[in-house]
């Protein structure tokens, strides 16, 4: 019998290696990123305190364009940035969620540091 490779539980076994390393706290909250087929979304969490500070994602009613495309993470990662300065939010840990550094990831993590988040 042939089994299939199940891409989403070898990208879930990725995160949790990760997140046994890396977590977020008050000082230095974990920006979060996950993407579907159809959108993307990025969350500011505190992990000491089990809180989501701040979030933005291609669903949000402001969002104009799609968040399927380097584009719309793009935009995505400018919300998070200006949702991050708003709560006083200047350094995070960057939490890829398992994914690779490549495309929408790297579009959204990259356009959120032009925009002031450092990491």
């Amino acid at each position: 019998m042939i089994k299939k490779f199940d891409s989403n539980k070898a990208r879930l076994r990725r995160h949790a290696r990760v997140r046994r390393k890396i977590s977020g706290t008050p000082e230095v909250p974990r920006l979060n990123v996950f993407r579907s087929s159809k959108h993307i979304y990025a969350q500011i969490i505190d992990d000491v305190q089990g809180v989501t500070l701040a979030s933005a994602s291609s669903m949000a009613k402001d969002f104009a364009g799609s968040g399927s495309n380097v584009e719309g993470a793009k935009k995505v990662g400018e919300m998070i940035a200006k949702a991050a300065a708003e709560k006083g939010i200047t350094n995070v840990v960057f939490d890829r969620g398992g994914y690779l550094y490549h495309g929408r990831v790297q579009a959204l993590a990259e356009a959120a540091r032009e925009n002031g988040l450092q990491f």
